[in-house]
């Protein structure tokens, strides 16, 4: 069990920060630096963004993949990932639109879709990592 919940974790860790790092910094760098503007900080906080890389993937293997592998179904995983992601992203987005003042709704739109997608396609690379480790 540990194999598998380390190439899970392992996989989706992968996944997520590649797929993650173009998004933000070849494909939508322009899209969110034209949205955020003076909000978006000229410098990357490394320890925010390493802690906040930490608790997702973890929050990826325990609500979306472990139990994906448990039913053997990776739509499962798909399903669950995605919609974690919508709910972790919502929470950011959505509490950024309600409290910050000029706070693009179109930033939260793409956003939104994007952390859906994103944790979508972790979910399914950590839960084919997983079921390889376990032999399936």
């Amino acid at each position: 069990m540990l194999k598998t919940v380390i190439a899970g974790w392992a996989g989706i860790a992968v996944a997520f920060a590649i797929i993650d790092l173009i998004w933000l910094g070849r494909v939508a760098d322009g899209f969110y630096r034209s949205q955020m503007g003076a909000l978006r900080a000229d410098t990357v906080n490394i320890p925010a963004a390493i802690a906040f890389y930490l608790i997702m993937v973890t929050g990826i293997l325990v609500f979306a993949v472990l139990p994906a592998v448990r039913a053997e179904s990776v739509w499962a995983a798909l399903g669950a990932g995605a919609f974690l992601g919508f709910l972790c992203y919502a929470t950011y987005d959505l509490t950024n639109l309600a409290t910050l003042r000029n706070w693009p709704l179109m930033m939260t739109l793409v956003d939104l879709v994007w952390g859906t997608v994103l944790t979508g396609i972790a979910s399914v690379a950590g839960y084919y990592a997983a079921r390889a480790a376990a032999g399936a």
